[in-house]
C-alpha cells in the first residue's frame, strides 16, 4: 500500500516529557497544514513508569493511529525492550512495532537493540541526548545543572528526530518559545537551542537514511486548531452557556475541569469541586433547578456514585443536569488511565425504577463538540438528566481539525413559566400538559413559588400516593422519551454511511468511529461492499430507523471496546435485529485501523460469532498466556543484561 501517512512514536518514563515533545510537534506539523491524529497511552501512577504517545500525519484527514511505527523516538531503554524488571510482563516494548524500513532514535550507548531485531531492516539512530542539553545549558552559564535538566532530553530527542524526518527545525524553535513568556524566556531560548543542536547532528549523520518521510506539504495550509477532547467538550460547554460544573477528582475526567477552571474568570461559570461524587451530581441538580445550566464529569467508579442523583434529578424534573461519563476499563477501579466502552447498559438503566433520560454517545472531536452542546437543550427542553457517553480515548484524543462552526448554535431554555402568560394565581410546577412538559419558574420569580419533592407528588408538589395521580405523573415523565424520539432529527441519532445495498453492515457507537472509517476507506473505496452505522443516542433509541437500514443486511458485524458485546446486546434488545458477528477488544487500548481490517477481514471469512482484537491482531483464547509465556522467556534471553530478575508469582505453571 502506498505511504499516505507517516506514523511516529516517542516513548519514555511518565513525567519525563513526552507529551510536550509530541503536541508540540504535532502543532508545528498542523500550523504546516498536515492533518494529524495523537493519541497517548500512560500508566496510572503520578511518574516514572512507561508512557508513549502517538502521532499520525497525512495531507488527507486521518481519524485512527496504525500498528507499525515509521519512527520510533525512545527515552529509555523500557520503550525498547519493555520492561525489564519482572519476569512478570508488563509490555514487551516497541521495537517489534516498527516497520522494515523505519527507524530507532535512541540515547548512544544503549545495548541489545540489533539483537532483538532478529535481522530486520531497521535504521539505528544512535543520539547523545545529554550531550546536547550540557551544551545548551553551558551557553547561559548553567552547565553544571545538566542531572537537575535532564527532562530536557525530551527536546533533544525531538530536535533529532526532526533531522532525521527532514522537516523545519526553526518552526519547532518558534512554537519552542512561544511556550514560555516573560520571565521563562530565557528557559524558552534554552530549549530552542538544546533542539538545534541535536538536530543539526541529526542532519549530520543520518540526513535520508529514513526510507519513510512525511507526505508532501499541501501547497495552501487549511485553517485548522489543534484540540483535546476534553476541550471540545468544554469548549461546547461554555458556548452552550453553562453556569456551574461541579466534579470530584477522577481519571480520566478531570482534565475537562480543570480546563474550565482556568475560564471562569472569563465566563460567568463556577466549577464547584465536591466531596465526592454524590455530592457533585446533587449540587448539579439542585443548580438546575436554581435556574443555570448544570453540568457534572465523572468516570464510571464514579458514575457508580449518582444513580440516586438521576432519580432525584427525574422526579423532580429538573433540567439536567448533563453528565458526561468518560469510560474506562472497569469493573471497580479497573484500568484507571486505559480505554473501555463499558458503560453503556450501566448508563441506560442505573436507578431505581423508570428514569426518563437521554443517552448520548459522541464518535469524534465534532461530535463531541455539537452534541455536548445540544445535550444542554435537551435538558432544558425535556426537563431530564442527559448523559453524555466519552470515553479515555476521546479525552485524551489530540487532533487537527477545522475550527468549530458556531454560526447555527441556538440556545432553547425550553418551558419557562410566564405570570402573564401562564399564570392563574396558583402556580403549578408539575401541572399535566398536552407534551408532557411543564413550565418551570427560576427562583425568585414573582408567582413561581413551588413545592418539589423526591416522593411522588402532585401538580402543586405535593406528596401523593394515590393511584391516579401515580399513573398520570408516570406517563408524564416516562412520555418525554417519546416526544424527544419525535422531535429529536435523525441526523443527531445516527450516522450511516455507504452503499445501503451493501452485502455487509458495520455497527458502532463512540470513539470507535474513526478507526472503522479510516479502514473502510482501505478496504472498500468504492464504498460499494460495507456500509457503516453509527449509532449517537440510544436513549431514545432510534428503532424504525435502524430496523429500515439494518433488516435486509446480509450480514451484521459489531465493534466495540468491551467484553460482553453491549451494543450488540442493546440492538437485538431494541429492534430484535441478531448481529452476526460481534467483534470485542478489551485489552484497555483504543481500535486501531489495522486492527479493524483484521476484524472485518476475519468476519467477512466466517470467523465466528465473537471475534476478540487485542495487540494488533485478531488472537485466540490462549493468546494472553502465550503472550506471559513468550515474555518470560524474552525475560531470560536478557539476563545477560546484569537486570535483576523478580520470581513468577506463586501458583502460575507454564
Amino acid at each position: 500500500m502506498p505511504q499516505k501517512s507517516f506514523s511516529w512514536m516517542i516513548g519514555g518514563p511518565q513525567g519525563g516529557g513526552i507529551n510536550t515533545s509530541a503536541e508540540l510537534l504535532a502543532k508545528v506539523l498542523s500550523r504546516g497544514g498536515y492533518q494529524v491524529f495523537g493519541n497517548i497511552e500512560y500508566n496510572s501512577n503520578i511518574k516514572g513508569k512507561h508512557s508513549y504517545y502517538r502521532l499520525r500525519i497525512a495531507v488527507e484527514p486521518v481519524r485512527s493511529h496504525l500498528e507499525e511505527i515509521h519512527l520510533l523516538v525512545a527515552l529509555e531503554d523500557e520503550t525498547l525492550f519493555g520492561d525489564l524488571y519482572h519476569e512478570w510482563p508488563a509490555h514487551r516494548g516497541h521495537i517489534h512495532e516498527v516497520a522494515e524500513g523505519g527507524g530507532i532514535l535512541f540515547q548512544e550507548g544503549t545495548q541489545g537493540i540489533e539483537e532483538r531485531l532478529n535481522g530486520r531492516r531497521v535504521h539505528l539512530f544512535p543520539i547523545p541526548y545529554s550531550k546536547f542539553v550540557e551544551a545548551a545549558l553551558t551557553a547561559v552559564g548553567k552547565g553544571s545543572q545538566a542531572h537537575e535538566y535532564r527532562i530536557m532530553n525530551n527536546t533533544a530527542a525531538l530536535g533529532a528526530a526532526i533531522g532525521v524526518m527532514g522537516y523545519d527545525i526553526d518552526r519547532v524553535a518558534a512554537v519552542i518559545k512561544e511556550g514560555f513568556k516573560g520571565k521563562a524566556s530565557k528557559v524558552g531560548e534554552m530549549n530552542a537551542n538544546c533542539a538545534h543542536l541535536a538536530y543539526d547532528y541529526a542532519r549530520k549523520h543520518f540526513a535520508g537514511k529514513l526510507e519513510f518521510s512525511l507526505p508532501p506539504a499541501p501547497a495552501k495550509p487549511r485553517k485548522q486548531i489543534m484540540i483535546k477532547g476534553t476541550q471540545a467538550v468544554g469548549i461546547a460547554k461554555l458556548k452552550a452557556g453553562c453556569g456551574i460544573q461541579t466534579y470530584y477528582p477522577i481519571s480520566p475526567a478531570t482534565d475537562e475541569s480543570v480546563y474550565l477552571e482556568g475560564q471562569q474568570s472569563a465566563y460567568k461559570l463556577v466549577v464547584l469541586q465536591t466531596e465526592d461524587e454524590v455530592a457533585a451530581i446533587d449540587a448539579a441538580v439542585m443548580a438546575a433547578h436554581g435556574g443555570v445550566r448544570a453540568s457534572t464529569s465523572t468516570s464510571g467508579p464514579g458514575f457508580a456514585l449518582m444513580p440516586e442523583g438521576l432519580g432525584f434529578a427525574a422526579i423532580t424534573e429538573a433540567p439536567g443536569p448533563v453528565i458526561h461519563v468518560y469510560q474506562r476499563g472497569g469493573p471497580s477501579t479497573g484500568l484507571p488511565t486505559r480505554q473501555e466502552q463499558g458503560d453503556l447498559r450501566f448508563a441506560l438503566y442505573a436507578g431505581q425504577g423508570d428514569i426518563p433520560r437521554i443517552v448520548m454517545a459522541p464518535g469524534d472531536l465534532n461530535e463531541c463538540f455539537y452534541d455536548t452542546f445540544d445535550a444542554f437543550n435537551y435538558a432544558d427542553r425535556y426537563q431530564v438528566p442527559v448523559i453524555v457517553l466519552v470515553d479515555k480515548f476521546l479525552s485524551g484524543l489530540y487532533a487537527s481539525l477545522p475550527p468549530f462552526d458556531m454560526s447555527g448554535l441556538t440556545i432553547d431554555r425550553g418551558a419557562l413559566f410566564d405570570p402573564k402568560a401562564n399564570g392563574n394565581g396558583r402556580y403549578m410546577r408539575y401541572r399535566f400538559t398536552e407534551s408532557g412538559i411543564s413550565p418551570r419558574s427560576i427562583p425568585g420569580q414573582e408567582g413561581g413559588m413551588f413545592w418539589s419533592t423526591t416522593d411522588e407528588h402532585d401538580q402543586v408538589g405535593h406528596i401523593s400516593e394515590a393511584i391516579g395521580n401515580r399513573l398520570v405523573m408516570m406517563r408524564k415523565r416516562m412520555g418525554k422519551m417519546d416526544l424527544a424520539a419525535r422531535e429529536i432529527p435523525d441526523e443527531k441519532k445516527f450516522t450511516f454511511s455507504g452503499n445501503p445495498k451493501a452485502p455487509v453492515s458495520v455497527v458502532a457507537w463512540g470513539s470507535t468511529k474513526g478507526a472503522i472509517l479510516d479502514a473502510l476507506a482501505r478496504l472498500d473505496p468504492e464504498q460499494q461492499n460495507y456500509n457503516f452505522l453509527q449509532l449517537r443516542i440510544f436513549q431514545p433509541f432510534p428503532v424504525e430507523a435502524v430496523q429500515r437500514l439494518l433488516g435486509s443486511a446480509g450480514k451484521i458485524i459489531t465493534l466495540e471496546c468491551n467484553y460482553s458485546a453491549q451494543l450488540a446486546g442493546v440492538l437485538r434488545e431494541q429492534t430484535g435485529i441478531k448481529v452476526h458477528h460481534r467483534v470485542v477488544k478489551y485489552d484497555g487500548r483504543p481500535f486501531s485501523e489495522d486492527e479493524v481490517v483484521a476484524a472485518l477481514e476475519k468476519a467477512t471469512a466466517d470467523g465466528g460469532e465473537e471475534i476478540v482484537i487485542a495487540d494488533g491482531r485478531v488472537i485466540g483464547p490462549d493468546y494472553g498466556r502465550q503472550q506471559v509465556d513468550e515474555m518470560v522467556e524474552l525475560r531470560k534471553k536478557n539476563a545477560k543484561m546484569n537486570v535483576p530478575i523478580v520470581p513468577l508469582p506463586p501458583g502460575y505453571n507454564r
